[in-house]
């Protein structure tokens, strides 16, 4: 996001937003209501180890790689191993509300379709999470890996019996991967540097990271993308014929001038009846 990054096409009028304080109140509502749905799975420990052991299951029927070969590449040393866990901890909401600010503040008809797409893929895996709930491989005594947070530090988990601030059978789909993934699908549409593809880095990153702190598995992250492509292709950006975007003020104007046309129309129409009638 730095002084070269360009549009990634003309957006006149794009210095026209939505409403700030409507914006705010509906991202903040929106992740108040994952939040909170999240908590209805707690209590399902039985069926979240009994599902754990059947993902598990999947991914050696699979050939999936195993968890433990990520993981074991942070274990040579502390310092790997504590930085995995930070980036965990502080990179993942706070990376994608700046997302969403710049692309309020430079990209506003970008923003429109990434606030949907976000606040869509979130929907569908506070369902997922209901239907399926799933713990970690970090609880899974036949996966044999280490919680890295617990034993390096830090962690934003407490015990599971004890935490109520966060849902910790909630490991499928993994929206730290969803989330980072729409992170760079955003930023590499909405700019045109030779250098935008290099955002695809903050989802490879957080992918070896989730896996190799032992709170996801591969198909928490193979799962969260085939979701984000099915939003994806539901949720596409207002263009106009020519198949550039539309914004926000253009599509206030088209609409106005629209209605207008329609009622100048409508005198139009009566004075010819009146006319018509009288010629009979």
């Amino acid at each position: 996001m730095n002084a070269r990054t360009e549009p990634s096409e003309a957006e006149p009028g794009a210095t026209a937003r939505p409403p700030l304080v409507r914006e705010l109140l509906l991202v903040v509502g929106l992740f108040l209501v994952y939040k909170f749905g999240r908590q209805l799975v707690t209590g399902h420990t039985t069926e979240a180890y009994r599902n754990a052991d059947r993902v598990w299951d999947w991914e050696r029927t699979l050939h999936l790689p195993g968890e433990g070969s990520v993981q074991s590449l942070l274990l040579h040393g502390d310092t790997l191993a504590h930085l995995a866990n930070t980036y965990y901890a502080t990179v993942h909401f706070p990376a994608t509300v700046a997302f969403l600010v710049w692309l309020y503040l430079r990209r506003p008809a970008r923003y429109l379709w990434a606030r949907r797409v976000l606040a869509g893929l979130t929907g569908a895996a506070l369902v997922l999470h209901l239907v399926f709930p799933l713990a970690p491989p970090r609880m899974l005594a036949a996966a044999g890996l280490v919680d890295t947070a617990k034993v390096y530090g830090p962690s934003v988990y407490g015990p599971p019996q004890t935490d109520s601030l966060s849902n910790q059978f909630a490991a499928m789909p993994s929206l730290h991967f969803g989330w980072a993934l729409m992170v760079a699908i955003g930023l590499i549409v909405a700019t045109r540097s030779r250098w935008r593809w290099l955002w695809l880095l903050h989802p490879l990153v957080t992918l070896a990271v989730i896996v190799g702190t032992a709170n996801h598995y591969w198909m928490d992250a193979i799962v969260v993308t085939a979701l984000l492509g099915v939003v994806l292709a539901v949720v596409r950006p207002l263009t106009s014929p020519r198949g550039t975007l539309v914004p926000l003020r253009s599509r206030h104007r088209t609409a106005t001038t629209a209605r207008q046309a329609q009622e100048k129309l409508a005198p139009a129409e009566s004075e010819e009846n009146v006319l018509v009638g009288a010629g009979r």
